[in-house]
């Protein structure tokens, strides 16, 4: 299993309820905020397709691959996901089009999972956002495997919201038998 944290803030509500989800699971971490991820120039449509940037993202990609098993976790930024993972997302047209990586086929069959927590009404500003990786997750041929929204506003606020714990022990209890 792997996760990748789309966070610019270290220890923050978003990456608290991640700990409860990953508690005594055996996770690879990536924290995108500790790696450089250059912004997509869209080259889909060149003779000669992307430019190498020299940067992270072919390694995490690399690293996504090898599990199975994939959580994206993202604080709720503006009603979507955060620019260090919509980075991150954006590259993958890039490795769509690299043969030699075979991204496509390499993320079929895999289980995705996303957590999110945003402020007030979070469970339903959220939602364009979960149908957002549906729909990321349905292209690629991974398995959307579920969610959890939760809801904070201040640092620490999570612990407070009742039912993303709740959800969180529930998936806790779900990654652990896969």
């Amino acid at each position: 299993m792997i996760t990748i944290y789309g966070s610019s803030r270290e220890n923050g509500n978003t990456e608290e309820l991640a700990k409860a989800v990953l508690k005594d699971i055996n996770t690879e971490e990536v924290y995108l905020r500790r790696h450089t991820i250059n912004p997509i120039t869209d080259m889909r449509h060149d003779e000669l397709g992307f430019t190498n940037q020299q940067d992270d993202y072919y390694d995490i990609a690399k690293k996504m691959a090898a599990h199975d098993t994939i959580l994206f976790v993202t604080p709720l930024y503006w009603y979507g996901m955060s620019g260090l993972m919509k980075n991150f997302v954006d590259r993958w047209s890039e490795s769509l089009r690299d043969s030699t990586i075979n991204f496509k086929e390499q993320m079929k069959n895999k289980r995705v999972y996303v957590l999110v927590v945003g402020g007030t009404g979070a469970s339903v500003k959220a939602l364009p956002l979960i149908m957002q990786f549906q729909y990321i997750v349905d292209f690629i041929g991974s398995s959307f495997s579920g969610y959890i929204i939760g809801e904070a506003n201040a640092p620490g606020d999570i612990a407070k919201d009742v039912k993303a714990q709740k959800q969180a022990i529930v998936l806790n209890q779900e990654l652990k038998q896969l």
